[in-house]
């Protein structure tokens, strides 16, 4: 495979973003950050406030209703039902709850361990329920994350004048692109050569319009400044002022267990948290059940995405340890990179 996936429905918070975008679009030009009319701006927000919390509430009684019967009742009508309270999210604007409903009721039979996938997903919905709740409590960073879970936005205005700015030697990990008819979205993973931070570069093309060009090449620096997102968490940035690319050498990784366990610790910060970028070093790719795996040096592995075709891997390490970058999620690794000594190879 060529690093990117399958095309598949863009999620909720894209298509928002997306409507949002338009609209703003057609709005006469003003200043960042400039609110034409504050009270009316002021009085759209509370509207949606309340949409969200009614959505949220209706959401919450119909979770106490599955506590007190138990997954056993759960059968494909279930799936009907969930997709029902989907539709209800995103009437309620809370665009990234939808899309985590929707992975639940997709878990629905699929599978023979179904119903821990699907116990998994609705914990996940109800802690954001219920953090949306106390969201006057909780520290303002983790605010941030649980208002964009369910779909806020942050205004880039923000992010430029408010945001964390870090400056660094930015190596480009790789990259995913995933391809709809309607929107495509390319992920690209950065890690400050100096400080170590992690960087989400978010990118969105619609209409079957061609990406912004890259910043740089996997395996390759971007010497410039992030302006980071706010949250508990924050990764997604905004790459300010950059100077041109520069070579670099292979970067170090980690072990399986090591990967693994940096992932665990991101969701202490961020439970919902889906993806995570991985540099896994000294590993070979081998055979796994029906799948494939990165196994190191100790004998243990880390899976890969089901269907991910190895091939491009192995002729690459050629029986021989390799470093690979990739970015995992609770199905498995996708590999984006991989190094041959200091040659850095795009999957």
């Amino acid at each position: 495979m060529n690093g990117e996936v399958q095309p598949a429905d863009e999620p909720d918070w894209v298509r928002a973003w997306m409507d949002q975008r338009d609209q703003r679009a057609e709005r006469p030009e003003r200043k960042p950050g400039e609110v034409v009319d504050p009270i009316a701006a002021q009085q759209r927000a509370a509207r949606r406030a309340d949409r969200v919390s009614a959505g949220l509430a209706e959401l919450a009684s119909w979770l106490d209703d599955q506590v007190r019967q138990g997954l056993g009742a759960f059968d494909q009508r279930a799936y009907s039902e969930l997709s029902r309270l989907a539709a209800r999210m995103v009437d309620a604007q809370a665009p990234g709850v939808a899309g985590a409903v929707r992975r639940a009721a997709a878990a629905v039979g699929r599978g023979h361990d179904w119903p821990g996938e699907l116990l998994e997903e609705l914990a996940l919905i109800h802690l954001i329920v219920s953090a949306h709740g106390r969201l006057a409590e909780l520290p303002p960073s983790l605010a941030d994350t649980v208002q964009s879970r369910i779909g806020w936005t942050t205004e880039t205005a923000r992010v430029l004048a408010e945001g964390e700015k870090l400056e660094d030697d930015w190596l480009m990990l790789g990259r995913v692109i995933e391809p709809d008819e309607h929107l495509t979205v390319r992920r690209v993973w950065l890690r400050g050569a100096t400080t170590g931070r992690l960087g989400l570069l978010l990118t969105f093309a619609a209409g079957g319009r061609p990406l912004d060009p890259l910043p740089a090449r996997p395996g390759e620096y971007v010497p410039g400044a992030l302006s980071f997102y706010p949250g508990a968490l924050p990764m997604r940035a905004l790459l300010t002022q950059s100077a041109p690319r520069e070579p670099a050498p292979r970067p170090n990784g980690l072990n399986a267990r090591q990967a693994l366990a940096a992932y665990v610790e991101s969701l202490a910060a961020d439970p919902w948290n889906e993806r995570w970028p991985l540099v896994l070093q000294d590993v070979r790719p081998a055979r796994h059940g029906e799948g494939w795996a990165l196994v190191d040096g100790s004998g243990a592995a880390l899976e890969l995405l089901p269907g991910w075709d190895a091939m491009r891997l192995l002729a690459v390490s050629a029986g021989d340890p390799i470093t690979v970058a990739g970015e995992w999620n609770r199905a498995g690794l996708r590999p984006m990179t991989c190094w041959q000594g200091d040659r850095a190879v795009t999957l």
